[in-house]
């Protein structure tokens, strides 16, 4: 089964997944250089529920987001890395500068977020406990090289660019 949908057609899977007992979990990102610290807020946000679908950027909305040179990869190879994760039931590829319509459209029971958002800058937060779900933020690791440095893609890319 192919695990990249449509909004369309992943709120029809949602819906059924809803009706038989599912708890659905919603995360969201670009992930553009899929390092341990998303595979880490993956694999907890998995854990928060049964199904867990991913919101990602479009490149269009990453660059807007971003800004050149990014992104740094292609949204459809994005999307492939992320569905080949086992964690990882669904991913969903949006155009918007924020998830909140697709939040809006499935309605998930727990929206996940890395630790580098406070609750009150979660979008769709509000709306998700609205309808009686949770917001559940998860800690951002560090590197294991004892820089105490959060990992994150902008890191890496600084990184690679001092060297």
């Amino acid at each position: 089964m192919d695990k990249i949908k449509d909004p369309a057609q992943l709120r029809a899977i949602v819906d059924e997944l809803k009706s038989q007992g599912k708890k659905i979990v919603f995360t969201n990102g670009c992930f553009e250089l899929l390092h341990r610290g998303h595979v880490d807020c993956l694999q907890e946000a998995k854990r928060q529920g049964d199904i867990l679908v991913v919101g990602l950027n479009s490149d269009s909305s990453l660059a807007a987001l971003k800004g050149p040179p990014r992104p740094l990869q292609p949204q459809g190879d994005r999307a492939e890395v992320l569905a080949a994760l086992a964690c990882v039931d669904f991913v969903v590829i949006f155009d918007e500068p924020d998830p909140l319509n697709l939040i809006n459209l499935l309605k998930p029971d727990v929206l996940v977020k890395g630790g580098d958002y406070s609750k009150e800058r979660i979008i769709g937060g509000k709306e998700v406990e609205s309808w009686g779900g949770k917001v559940v933020i998860v800690p951002l690791l560090t590197s294991s090289d004892g820089s105490a440095t959060p990992i994150s893609t902008t890191a890496t890319i600084e990184r690679i660019r001092r060297q």
